[in-house]
């Protein structure tokens, strides 16, 4: 809708200026593109006359793999199974309608929806930030984990990227140091109780250098970082944490095209190291190349699963609405 909304703007002899990240949407209807790169301008081009891979390059400065090694992987046993999650709020509405899941070894499964349809309370109730539902609905394994807190889950092998970044996946006063210790809390992070300030400031030069983070150092707080920047290294700091099950919301949400790259082959390296990994994402072209197995969120109320292969983006998208 916006589209056709800006195809009539011009057609009508108004300017349009569309700032985006996204490839797809620049090819779609774009008649000139410029390229921004760390605050200057480093291309100009007729649209008609690019592509997506040069576009990524002059984008990231280097060239950049778009496509996915997507290895077949066999999905092993349940790794965290969720089974008719119900969840009222304080006047009684329903936020989470008799829903169920499960994710296994080695398996992707993706979750699309419009904002505002029950991620955020889903989220909540797996990663342990709300422990109201029933005692027997969440399990890790075979063990019921509904009433665990964020830590006892996290000590169970699960890792959780949050959607806000600042405030719940990092604090913004503290260094990128002291945020690693917010899921690293083991050796050699920290031993008997104390706190290892080198190993933490070790870990947190590794997140940046391997996920090109880019920021001042070990040192620099949280809130300095752009929401980019920020979000590789989150994203990283749970990838080094090599958990069993990883609950990733918008996973390359602000990132440029390269990071974006980058982020989704780790997230297929840890599949296929058999990792069980949930991903919830509004971004349909994300969800369909990473993801086995697709659900629809809406109103609370979860789609049954479909394969990737056997749906397509615009019978997702009616579901979503």
């Amino acid at each position: 809708q916006l589209f056709r909304i800006l195809a009539t703007l011009k057609q009508r002899r108004v300017s349009v200026v569309l700032i985006t990240h996204k490839l797809r949407e620049i090819m779609a209807v774009t008649d000139k593109v410029y390229v921004i790169r760390q605050g200057r301008v480093v291309a100009e081009r007729l649209t008609r006359d690019t592509n997506t891979e040069e576009l990524a390059e002059l984008m990231v400065g280097r060239k950049v793999r778009l496509t996915l090694d997507k290895a077949a992987v066999q999905p092993g046993e349940a790794r965290l199974t969720a089974e008719h999650v119900g969840l009222v709020d304080m006047r009684g509405v329903r936020l989470l309608d008799d829903v169920s899941l499960s994710l296994r070894a080695g398996e992707i499964v993706g979750i699309a929806g419009v904002s505002g349809n029950g991620q955020q309370e889903l989220l909540a109730a797996l990663s342990g930030e709300d422990t109201r539902a029933s005692a027997q609905t969440i399990s890790i394994g075979n063990e019921p984990v509904a009433k665990l807190d964020p830590r006892a889950r996290r000590k169970r092998g699960l890792s959780f990227v949050p959607e806000e970044r600042l405030g719940r996946g990092a604090v913004p006063s503290l260094s990128l140091a002291a945020n690693t210790l917010l899921t690293h809390q083991r050796a050699p992070q920290v031993r008997g109780g104390l706190i290892d300030k080198k190993a933490a400031a070790k870990l947190a030069t590794s997140i940046i250098s391997r996920f090109g983070v880019k920021a001042g150092g070990p040192d620099a707080l949280a809130k300095s970082l752009s929401g980019g920047n920020l979000q590789k290294f989150i994203v990283g700091r749970e990838i080094e944490c090599a958990p069993h099950v990883l609950i990733v919301a918008q996973p390359t949400w602000g990132v440029d095209v390269g990071a974006a790259a980058q982020i989704h082959n780790e997230i297929l390296a840890l599949k296929a190291g058999g990792c069980a990994i949930l991903i919830v994402s509004e971004e349909l072209d994300e969800l369909f190349a990473l993801c086995d197995r697709l659900h629809v969120i809406a109103n609370g109320r979860l789609s049954p699963s479909t394969p990737t292969h056997a749906t397509d983006r615009e019978q997702i998208g009616l579901w979503m609405s």
